[in-house]
Order: C-alpha cells, then structure tokens, then sequence
C-alpha cells in the first residue's frame, strides 16, 4: 500500500554525513517494493532549485551502502533561502509530478523542507544526517558514530607520540555548537579534559589540572576540544605560548576537521541508515508528512519537523558527569 504515491524525491542538504549513501540505498529499495518511482536531486537545494536530478532504481544504488559521502552531492544554496527560490523548487518537484521529498540533512535543512511546505505545499520527510548529533527527536543522526570512531583512532595514535616525548596535546573535533563528538571521544579516549561548547571553560583551572598530572607522574596528557568551545584549539594554543614560561609545558595541537566526515561509515551507521531510509518510505505510505523519521530507545519513530527545529538537544549530563569522574 502506497497510498496513492507514485514518485518520491530525494535529496542530500548541508554538510555530507557517513550513511548518507546507505540511507539513499535504503530509501530507493524500499520505496521500488511499494511500486514508488524514485529520483535524487544533485547538489541538495541548489539541484532543486536548477532542476537537476536523475533517475535512482535499484542498479543505481548498487554497492553504494559501504561508500562515504553522497552520490547526490550537497551545497549550499542561497537562492534557497529565498521565497522565490523555494516556489521555483517547489514548480521543479511539481513539473516533475513528485508526490513528496525525503531530506537528508540536519537543522538548517530540515527548516529549509518545513518552509518548502508551509509556503508552497509540498509533502516533506526529513531523516536526520549530521556529524554532530544535534538533532531532538532521535537518540543518534546518521555519521555521529563513525565520526567517533575516526576521531578515536586519531587520539590513540596521538596519544603514542604524547608519551613518547611527554607532550601535551589538545585535540580539537567538529563541533560547532554542540559538544556531542567531543564529550564522546573524550569518554572513550581517556582524555584528561573535554572542553564543551555548553560549557564555560576556566583556563587557569585546566592548567591546574595538567600540571597535577604532570605532577604526579603522567607522562602525557590529552584533552579533547569541540570546535565551538569556549577556547578551541587555536585559542589554547595561543595561551599557552604566550604563558610558556609560567606554565613550562611542551604542547602540540592537533585539528582533525573534515578528516571526521569522511571514510566509510561504520556497521552502526550502515543499520542506522537503512532503518531510517525504510522508516522514511513508510511515512509516505501511511500519508505522515512534516515529520523527521529517527531512533528512539531502539525504535523508529516520527516527530514533528517544526518540533525538532525549534529544540536544541542537550547532552547527555550522565556522561557529562561521567567524563569528569574519570579525568
């Protein structure tokens, strides 16, 4: 039962995320066994806008599940965010004789497909794919856990060099202004510190809490910064140059940056992504649109898109907790 649905579109919005591919496979495979036609706009809204996409069967999207990144593209596209942008996507998806549009993406995406359907009527799904986990409405976006992971390994390598020269290093992780990655790759990775952009950060603290380290015989330290923290990497960087002498510490200051957001997605993602892709198909053939299809306690579920976009997520405080229990 497709509830009269005959063509649904698709399209990848915002920064790239590791399961996108698996989650368009997902979508594609899963809407041809309801007998739903299926294309994907390229480039995110700058392909709708342009009236750019191709055909996705299922020959498409074979052997895409393992890849990272997305084989439809993504930008940002300023037009979009225009009334008259958005009316001509709309006539594009129209001209096209689309019934509805998946969206993957995150935030700014999901309010760019909410304003799609509140000005011109058209039928919108979002399923949430972003590296940083930011998203209300679902437990985990699409590319948070292999983003972990990559992250993770960087600071096990890091962390060799640190204690064979008895650095301090700080490792900055994407993280804008939610501190998710951070706090996670902190936890797993032993880190000394984890600077959080929903925290402040108390500098002469931090030092106080290195040099006990040192103190006590630590050979190296790690501290895992978010981007968007208070003091970022550079900033720290430029502290402790400046107060080298007081503080008599040798640092190094690693930046992963997008190395984070590609490379293929993990086991986790792969399930993650086809279970939202599925979960997405059948929201548009039970007619539930305006809705973001995520995980919840392990189930999928649908939540109002104007619901998710207006709450900020709040980290987990257990964990929070729990990292500073362990530095």
């Amino acid at each position: 039962m497709n509830n009269g649905v005959g063509k649904i579109a698709v399209l990848s919005s915002g920064g790239d995320a590791p399961g996108m591919n698996a989650c368009i496979r997902a979508i594609v495979r899963a809407a041809s066994g309801q007998d739903i036609e299926v294309v994907g706009f390229l480039q995110g809204y700058r392909g709708l806008v342009q009236d750019q996409h191709i055909p996705l069967g299922r020959r498409e999207v074979g052997n895409i599940i393992q890849r990272g990144g997305t084989i439809l593209g993504t930008s940002r596209c300023q037009e979009f965010h225009t009334p008259e942008g958005r009316c001509k996507g709309a006539e594009n998806l129209r001209q096209a004789n689309v019934d509805a549009l998946v969206v993957l993406g995150g935030n700014g995406s999901f309010q760019g497909a909410q304003a799609l359907a509140a000005e011109c009527g058209i039928r919108v799904i979002g399923v949430p794919c972003t590296i940083d986990n930011d998203l209300a409405g679902t437990d985990y976006t699409l590319g948070f856990d292999t983003a972990v992971n990559i992250a993770l390994d960087a600071i096990d390598r890091i962390r060799d060099t640190a204690e064979s020269f008895e650095r301090l290093f700080f490792v900055e992780v994407m993280g804008n202004t939610c501190g998710a990655i951070a706090l996670e790759v902190g936890v797993a990775g032993g880190a000394d510190e984890v600077l959080l952009p929903e925290n402040p950060t108390d500098i002469e603290v931090l030092c106080e809490h290195v040099q006990r380290g040192f103190d006590h015989g630590r050979r190296s330290s790690i501290v895992v910064v978010a981007e968007g923290a208070q003091y970022n990497a550079q900033k720290l960087d430029e502290y402790f140059k400046e107060h080298r002498e007081r503080l008599g510490f040798d640092l190094r200051v690693t930046i992963l940056g997008h190395v984070q957001r590609g490379g293929n997605p993990s086991a986790f993602d792969r399930i993650l992504a086809s279970r939202s892709g599925v979960g997405a198909v059948e929201a548009i053939a039970r007619g539930k649109y305006g809705v973001l299809v995520g995980v919840v306690n392990n189930q999928v579920k649908m939540q109002p898109l104007e619901e998710v976009v207006a709450h900020k997520k709040i980290l987990d405080p257990n964990l929070i907790e729990l990292a500073h229990v362990l530095d």
